[in-house]
């Protein structure tokens, strides 16, 4: 019985490695991106299609490019649809006139609002 479960937990830690779907890497991909230099086509051949797009004010629109980013388990082919993701990763382009003017990589994960659980806020303002 043990030598079994031994053989099945292996397993499944070999096939953590099988990957099936591409991955992006955001905060690379935001160093391709060259504010006052890269076009909206450059852009678009480097990072694809946005995940979100607005009008900032006449001109100039904001490209919004999000990724999860998976747990520990999040990879593996059974236990990483049972996993949420830990986070996510974004980068905000701004482009004016056809040309990127600011590009920001930002990054989240769950653990960024944990001060909320232990603050008090029933203090006044002074």
């Amino acid at each position: 019985m043990r030598h079994s479960l031994f053989v099945l937990l292996c397993i499944l830690a070999l096939l953590g490695g099988c990957q099936t779907t591409q991955v992006r890497h955001l905060a690379s991909d935001a160093a391709l991106i060259k504010p006052g230099q890269t076009t909206v086509k450059e852009m678009q051949k480097y990072l694809g299609e946005p995940n979100g797009r607005r009008e900032v004010s006449p001109g100039v629109s904001e490209y919004v490019y999000y990724e999860d980013r998976p747990g520990m388990f999040g990879d593996m082919p059974v236990l990483g649809s049972m996993t949420g993701p830990t986070g996510y990763e974004m980068i905000v382009v701004t482009v004016g006139n056809d040309v990127v003017t600011n590009c920001e990589f930002r990054t989240y994960s769950q653990s960024d609002r944990k001060w909320m659980e232990d603050f008090t806020w029933d203090q006044e303002l002074q």
